[in-house]
Order: C-alpha cells, then structure tokens, then sequence
C-alpha cells in the first residue's frame, strides 16, 4: 500500500514514474519480474482510472490530445503485451534512456526560461504508439516517453501531465487485459496493496498539478526524468 500510494503521488504530480517506483521496488524485494508487470498494470488499471477521472474532474484534460494519444496507445501497448517481451529490451532501453536524457535538459531549460518552444506537437498518435509499445515490456515508458515528449515540444504542464495521465488508463486496461489473457492473474496481494494506495494518492496529485506554478512542475519532471535516464544508461554501462 505504502508503494502504490507514494508511486501514485509521484505518477499523478508529474504524469510518470508509477510503473518505474514500483516495479523497481517490488523487483528489489526478490518477486519474479513477470509476476511484479502483470501486477503492476494489473493495478495500474484502478489508479489510473481514479487519476484520470480525478484530472478530468479539475479540468486538467485535453480532450482532444487524450483521443489521438489514448487510441494508438492501446493498439502500441496489445502489441507489445505480445511481442516487444519476447525481444532483448535490455538492447532498446539504453537508447530509449538517451532519448529522455536529451528531453529532461530540454525540459529544464524551459523551466528556467531558457526555451520557447512552438505549442503545437505533431504526430500525437505515433508518440502514443511508442509510448504504449515501450509500456508493455515492462519498462514503464508510457509516462516519461509520453508526459516528456509534450513538455520538451511546449505542451502546458497541467493539461499534458492530466491527459497523459487519463489516457494511460486506457493504455494500461488494454495491457491488463493481454496480460491477464496470457499469464493469468498473478500475485492478488500485490495488486490489492497498490490500487489501495494508489487510489488514495490520485487525487491529491490532481490537485497539486491544478494550483501549483508550472515552473515548478517543469522543474520537478526534468529533474525526474534525468535522474531516471542517468541512472539507467549507468546502470546499462555498469553491466555491459
């Protein structure tokens, strides 16, 4: 309970990272690592629905940007559920890590005022794809992939962080679904402990992206993301 609720605050703040907290904390405890993903996107499906509903409820959600991100997402995400598993991702990550590096300074530079970018991001629907693709195997790339990519290309941080978050339950449902399809229902303690947290955590985290100033929270993502994507990348060095 204790995960899912701070994964969640996390997660629903600066739309990623649930999947990452937690995966990485219940791996540490010795669980299999195909019992921690079905568990967590399991779980995920009831967090990100009370996130999603709990952002939609303060207006933090795009409409539009949640239909060309959510559709593709779901299409990306059964995809992966079924395929990118059975590929070496320790192979992919490391440039999928690069890649993020490279958003986090861009997103800390916009923090600081150094960067204007255009307002309009284009080709949603194949960021959507990606992000659910590299989501499935485990690698929770849904909400860096995602919530990073809008930032750097000059999405407001209190609509992308909502939508991002609303859409991911769609994405996560249709994973679940493959998961549950081919492995099962696993581990029913873990799931109930991190949909009971994070489920009391989603809608604080709402609040706090409506009224807190977005240089804050574009501070806080791209000190997120860099530290996740240094970690990684040294993490990936370390054991090459």
């Amino acid at each position: 309970m204790l995960v899912g609720l701070g994964a969640q605050l996390v997660d629903g703040a600066l739309g990623m990272a649930f999947g990452l907290v937690s995966s990485s904390i219940l791996l540490s405890l010795g669980l299999p690592p195909a019992a921690v993903s079905a568990s967590v996107h399991t779980a995920e499906v009831f967090t990100t629905g009370a996130s999603g509903a709990s952002h939609l409820a303060l207006g933090n959600v795009d409409k539009r940007l949640f239909l060309r991100l959510a559709i593709p997402g779901m299409v990306g995400g059964v995809i992966g559920a079924y395929v990118l598993t059975q590929l070496p991702g320790d192979l992919v990550r490391p440039f999928i890590y690069g890649y993020l590096l490279l958003l986090a300074l861009l997103i800390l530079l916009r923090a600081i005022g150094r960067l204007v970018p255009k307002q309009e991001v284009k080709r949603v629907p194949v960021l959507g794809f990606f992000a659910g693709l590299l989501d499935a195997s485990g690698g929770g790339g849904w909400g860096p992939v995602a919530t990073a990519t809008l930032l750097a290309r000059g999405g407001k941080a209190r609509t992308t962080i909502g939508t991002v978050n609303a859409a991911e339950f769609l994405v996560t449902l249709a994973i679940s679904m493959t998961f549950l399809l081919t492995l099962g229902l696993q581990r029913l303690d873990i799931v109930l402990g991190l949909l009971v947290g994070g489920m009391v955590a989603a809608p604080l985290a709402a609040v706090f992206v409506k009224y807190v100033d977005e240089r804050w929270v574009l501070l806080a993502v791209g000190v997120l993301v860099f530290t996740i994507s240094t970690w990684q990348i040294g993490r990936a060095v370390l054991s090459g």
